[in-house]
């Protein structure tokens, strides 16, 4: 039937358009046609056009999905794929061969629409979850009368067929296709709670790896052909990779309701993980550092810095005040040692004036040499300080504590001059404290025997919390009063610029480039 014979005569006896026809990207489910949901059936037996794509070889699941449901008065537009995964010698290359067959392939729907028939573009899964549907409706659905009807994806239908909740609570689930760099697959499943994996096939050994990289390799399950014929589940980790088909998926199902199996003394020491949070809240925190806290079975750590982790149901939290490192060490290595996963939390980057020299210390002693201990970085404070000012640490730099809780102020001040005379910018962490009151004025006492009056100094408090202020002043006019335990001092070196700019803010710099002489 043509289009033009869709049109009625007008008044004046030229053919009027005929009224375009309804769009409809119709979800079949994950695979069993008993899955269908009673709207996608309602639609394909209205239709006039049934549309669906496959490889060259012919073969459309979707299709074979929704056979019983077609008709011979079904109008059938196969939608054949010039390339799936070879390589083309389309001058716009594998996307250029694709972008071509999807405006060729809108066009031959659009001609059905524009002649009034009604066009179901029947899809499997949901036609706008990684659904070939999509690209149709981008290209369709502002001209036309459009509806999606969705339909079970594959993520709802591995879950139910291995019979694990997906997430729980509070928990993120994480849904990537296997076509991610390996990099980035390890990070996000490092750091997420849940997490299904697509797309495998040829993807299946970077999958693998990424999983056993970001240690959820144990927790991961397959699941091919989830409701269709010939459905396998199984371990992840037992699959062979020259096994698997484009249509599975990995699952790692929630945390809260299918916790990893815990290790016992029995079977050997558990680890201890020491994860640095970063100065404040989760925006600083690294994927490797998240994925380390949500896996642990035990967080030990500083109350203010354990109150920055989520709880989870099932984790022990052992919280303690600031000023017992050495006794948060050993019970984190005691608990490894009954086998258990324990996760030693610390702010900023934990191997700067933090917590993993404490546990390293522990750690070496008998008898917790054999429990293995790892140290995550975090963003320390300096770097998140420096960060918001501009670059003032961009040249040389050191770094020192004024606190003499732990180091005489006679070695402090002997590093302040060393590292003033080399025209090091510095910067300063603990400057002050309740109870240290004049550290910080005799540290610019100090500094101005080596630095002009106007040397830049950064007053950077509560960096990335609630109460974050940043301030720069004058070395001359440092004010000790206005220093406190969450303040970290950045001070310039001769180098070091100030610049005000258009806005308001000022920009503090040192620049990569030292005068020579």
């Amino acid at each position: 039937m043509s289009v033009s014979e869709q049109q009625a005569p007008g008044t004046d006896g030229t053919p009027s358009p005929a009224t375009p026809g309804r769009l409809y990207g119709v979800g079949l489910g994950p695979g069993d046609p008993s899955l269908m949901t009673v709207r996608a059936v309602q639609v394909i037996g209205e239709a006039d056009v049934i549309a669906y794509h496959s490889a060259r070889h012919g073969r459309s699941i979707a299709r074979a999905i929704a056979a019983e449901h077609l008709t011979a008065d079904h109008i059938e537009e196969a939608l054949v794929y010039p390339v799936t995964t070879e390589s083309t010698d389309h001058p716009g290359g594998y996307r250029g061969a694709l972008d071509e067959f999807y405006e060729a392939a809108a066009a031959r729907l659009a001609a059905h629409l524009d002649a009034g028939r009604t066009v179901a573009v029947i899809s499997e899964g949901d036609p706008l979850f990684y659904g070939s549907y999509q690209h149709m409706h981008k290209r369709l659905a502002d001209r036309y009368p459009t509806e999606v009807i969705p339909g079970v994806t594959s993520v709802s239908a591995a879950a139910a067929r291995l019979g694990r909740p997906l997430a729980e609570a509070d928990e993120v689930l994480t849904i990537l296709p296997g076509t991610l760099p390996e990099e980035e697959l390890t990070a996000r499943l490092a750091s997420t709670d849940a997490a299904v994996v697509m797309k495998l096939g040829r993807t299946f050994p970077t999958v693998r790896r990424a999983m056993e990289r970001s240690g959820r390799l144990p927790e991961a399950h397959y699941v091919e052909r989830a409701t269709m014929s010939g459905e396998r589940t199984e371990k992840l980790a037992d699959i062979d990779a020259d096994t698997v088909p484009y249509f599975s998926v990995t699952v790692v199902p929630s945390r809260i309701a299918s916790p990893p199996p815990e290790a016992s003394a029995a079977s050997g020491p558990g680890e201890v993980v020491v994860v640095g949070t970063g100065p404040a809240g989760p925006l600083w925190l690294t994927p490797e550092s998240r994925g380390a806290l949500a896996s642990a079975q035990d967080l030990v750590g500083y109350t203010t810095y354990l109150d920055r982790v989520p709880r989870r149901p099932g984790q022990r939290r052992h919280a303690s005040d600031n000023k017992v490192e050495s006794e948060r060490a050993e019970l984190a290595l005691d608990l490894a040692g009954r086998g258990r996963r324990v996760a030693v939390v610390s702010g900023g980057d934990p191997g700067i004036f933090a917590m993993a020299t404490a546990v390293m210390e522990v750690a070496a002693q008998d008898p917790y040499r054999a429990i293995p201990v790892r140290v995550l970085p975090g963003v320390t404070a300096a770097n998140a300080a420096a960060a918001r000012a501009g670059a003032p640490l961009g040249h040389d730099y050191a770094v020192i504590s004024l606190s003499d809780r732990l180091k005489p102020w006679e070695v402090i001040a002997e590093r302040l001059h060393a590292a003033a005379g080399a025209d090091l910018a510095l910067a300063l962490y603990n400057p002050g404290s309740r109870t240290r009151t004049w550290q910080v004025g005799k540290a610019r006492e100090l500094l101005l025997e080596h630095r002009a009056p106007d040397t830049p100094v950064i007053l950077a408090r509560d960096i990335g919390g609630p109460e974050e202020s940043l301030r720069t002043v004058r070395l001359t006019d440092l004010d000790p009063h206005q220093v406190d335990m969450r303040t970290l001092l950045i001070v310039g070196s001769s180098q070091t610029q100030a610049v005000r700019r258009d806005d308001g803010t000022e920009a503090v710099w040192t620049p990569r480039r030292y005068p020579e002489g």
